[in-house]
């Protein structure tokens, strides 16, 4: 017998069929993913703050921040960095190493009333915050800054330096800007003993003067697809 070899360039039938079939699965399995809901992951958020952050003097569970976390539930992750006492200053020396460890997507910057309370410089405070900014948007995280003010007995010239800080910042930085983490709080009422630290009643009001800001940032947990 003469042995039979394939000739190159020519496919016998079953094998042309088979890879027709082949290519066919592999179109419709493109077709289906494209028609798929994408989707993407959810927002991890930083709030980086003081003690109105840190809920002071009142239970934590109702602090205006874990009041955020269950607003947002299971769709974004939430990571309170704040502490009571924290000056623009710390915070600034502390943000490389929790940028490190979170990875934030979105970073809250509630910094400032601690330099205030101790008449530190508007002009400090201003770097402090600015290099917070710049570290944050260096690993692409986004930032919304939440102003305070300092009370009038501290004089004109002050309280509107002090104020214009967080305006000046959000208009360079181009980030959005709460003018007032404490708008629409009663400060006859609604603050502790010390009138310094919000009561928990307080604490619904001041979250939604942050979510005000805040939702338009947020990732959709899901991209609806077409």
């Amino acid at each position: 017998m003469v042995p039979s070899f394939p000739v190159l360039g020519i496919e016998r039938p079953i094998a042309k069929l088979a890879r027709r079939r082949a290519g066919g699965a592999l179109l419709l399995c493109f077709a289906v993913l494209s028609l798929t809901p994408g989707t993407t992951r959810a927002d991890t958020i930083v709030v980086m703050g003081d003690s109105l952050s840190a809920a002071y003097g009142i239970d934590p569970q109702v602090g205006w921040v874990n009041l955020l976390k269950k607003r947002l539930g299971d769709e974004h992750e939430v990571v309170n960095a704040s502490i009571s006492g924290e000056t623009t200053s710390g915070g600034s020396a502390r943000l490389p190493e929790v940028l490190g460890q979170y990875h934030p997507d979105i970073v809250l910057l509630e910094l400032g009333g601690n330099d205030g309370l101790r008449g530190l410089s508007p002009q400090q405070m201003q770097v402090n915050l600015s290099k917070m900014i710049e570290r944050s948007q260096r690993v692409d995280a986004r930032v919304l800054l939440l102003g305070i003010e300092v009370p009038p007995n501290y004089g004109p010239a002050y309280t509107d330096a002090f104020r214009d800080v967080f305006t000046q910042l959000a208009r360079d930085y181009e980030v959005p800007l709460l003018p007032f983490l404490l708008e629409g709080v009663d400060l006859d009422t609604m603050l502790q003993d010390d009138g310094i630290h919000p009561t928990a009643e307080a604490q619904p009001i001041i979250l939604d003067n942050v979510w005000s800001k805040l939702e338009p940032m947020l990732a959709p947990s899901a991209v609806a697809g077409g």
